[in-house]
């Protein structure tokens, strides 16, 4: 094959590659939810549509490693308390995690008797019932404009390794994440040092989860036909993330 005729074949692929390349750096990501500590919110299997735009731009922002290192975010947008975020680990930035923001920079964040405290103020939860072994809850977590934010969260119990703790004081341009299936989440509650994840660097945020796009049964083979009827969980397809 001439190089005239390779270069017209490929040119066309190229492009295509470029495109997806552009879309998934600048728009939006894919990302697989491998781990239970977001039930109920997220289940393992899920697989939801991160928005880059939302936070702007950081390092980290390359789906195929990272843009050449610089500090802060281009076109920055602040989070607000209640997003669930893509970001990357600090003490690994190799590895993604997906945890809903509870403490912005300058809150103190306290864990007591399995009840979160912000700013030295208890933040509100009711009782729905009983969930797979544990209990369902809607939280309201404080909004700058009063009105709060409700979520659901997870409680094995009020009384679990991480359910009294002392006060984390957020640093500036940092932030605490926590999972929603509380006593099952390795989160901002355990230092970094201690093999959790410790504060959030501003940088280290890499898109805000906002929509499903499918959820499927991880335990559930692609090759175990006659449970294919169970294994995509069509009600979750395309659904919004509160």
């Amino acid at each position: 094959m001439d190089l005239a005729r390779w270069t017209r074949e490929v040119r066309p692929i190229a492009i295509a590659l470029g495109l997806v390349l552009v879309v998934r750096t600048v728009v939006a990501e894919p990302y697989q939810v491998p781990s239970p500590s977001m039930v109920p919110t997220l289940l393992t299997g899920d697989e939801l549509i991160g928005s880059k735009f939302a936070y702007g731009f950081s390092k980290y922002s390359l789906p195929i490693g990272t843009l050449p290192d610089f500090e802060g975010r281009l076109l920055d947008r602040a989070p607000q308390r209640g997003d669930v975020i893509v970001f990357r680990l600090p003490r690994d930035p190799a590895t993604t995690y997906v945890k809903r923001l509870i403490g912005l920079p300058g809150d103190r964040i306290q864990m007591q008797k399995g009840r979160l405290y912000i700013n030295g103020t208890l933040v509100p939860r009711r009782e729905v019932g009983p969930y797979e072994g544990g209990t369902l809850y809607v939280e309201t977590l404080p909004t700058v404009d009063g009105g709060g934010r409700e979520h659901e969260l997870i409680e094995s119990s009020d009384d679990d390794r991480y359910d009294e703790t002392s006060v984390y004081e957020v640093p500036a341009r940092h932030y605490f994440m926590m999972g929603d299936n509380r006593d099952n989440s390795l989160d901002s509650r355990i230092a970094a040092a201690d093999g959790g994840v410790g504060f959030v660097p501003l940088e280290n945020l890499v898109a805000r989860a906002d929509r499903l796009l499918m959820s499927s049964d991880p335990s559930v083979g692609w090759f175990d036909v006659s449970h294919w009827g169970h294994a995509f969980r069509l009600d979750r397809f395309f659904a919004r993330i509160n």
